[in-house]
């Protein structure tokens, strides 16, 4: 009689982990779900500035028609993409991004669009837009890995295939644009307007002064002019 309770309490504490397994599957699906949600949420309100954005930089610089037909194209490219698959998704993200960065190196050179004030307000809303989507990304992907890990591991990948809990994608961009990091945008101090930073955080690398004369000496002054 014994050895039938230890059966049975045995049986009921792995039912109540298989349940339990199962429902944080669900969980963190449902988390990835939202997560996504808010990702494609800043994506959405990005692609929606760029038409106004590039409007009031062809005020000011008409002539640079193949800048500005590149971030159309790219824009539209990556629009199109919503409700795809993340992989797809950031796969357009990387020219878009670049198109974007030859953009505001174009706004760079003209001053008077630097200080129109739409101009500015545009810029502004981009970057808090940008740091928006970053965090929704870092988010996004970090439930993401979580989940995976689970997916993946042993005993809860049992569960996994057992109901078919897949591996989630991440979102990320190609290797090159992901390490230069999305366009930081300035026109308020000296400086170029538009960078790419990296996650590692480097300076940016400071020439070096031109070289003086051998010995540390003080070059002599310039001869008088002849009278």
């Amino acid at each position: 009689m014994i050895v039938l309770w230890i059966v049975l309490g045995i049986i009921v504490l792995v039912g109540i982990g298989l349940v339990l397994s199962y429902n944080r599957f669900v969980s963190q699906r449902t988390l990835i779900k939202n997560a996504w949600s808010n990702v494609e949420t800043e994506l959405k309100r990005r692609y929606d500035l760029i038409p106004n954005l590039v409007e009031t930089v062809k005020g000011y610089a008409a002539h640079e028609r193949e800048v500005f037909e590149e971030v159309a194209r790219t824009r539209s490219a990556a629009a199109a993409t919503s409700g795809q698959s993340p992989a797809a998704q950031a796969a357009a993200e990387g020219p878009f991004v670049q198109a974007l960065g030859r953009l505001f190196a174009v706004a760079e050179n003209y001053p008077e669009l630097k200080a129109n004030q739409n101009f500015l307000a545009l810029q502004q809303e981009l970057a808090n837009t940008e740091d928006r989507l970053q965090t929704a990304r870092r988010f996004y992907n970090s439930n993401v890995r979580d989940y995976n890990r689970r997916v993946q591991s042993f005993p809860s990948s049992l569960m996994a295939n057992s109901f078919h809990f897949e591996v989630a994608e991440f979102f990320e961009v190609e290797e090159s644009i992901r390490e230069a990091g999305a366009p930081q945008v300035n026109f308020t101090q000296p400086g170029p307007a538009v960078s790419f930073q990296g996650g590692g955080g480097a300076e940016p690398a400071v020439p070096p002064a031109a070289p003086g004369p051998p010995g540390g000496q003080t070059p002599p002054p310039p001869p008088p002019p002849a009278g």
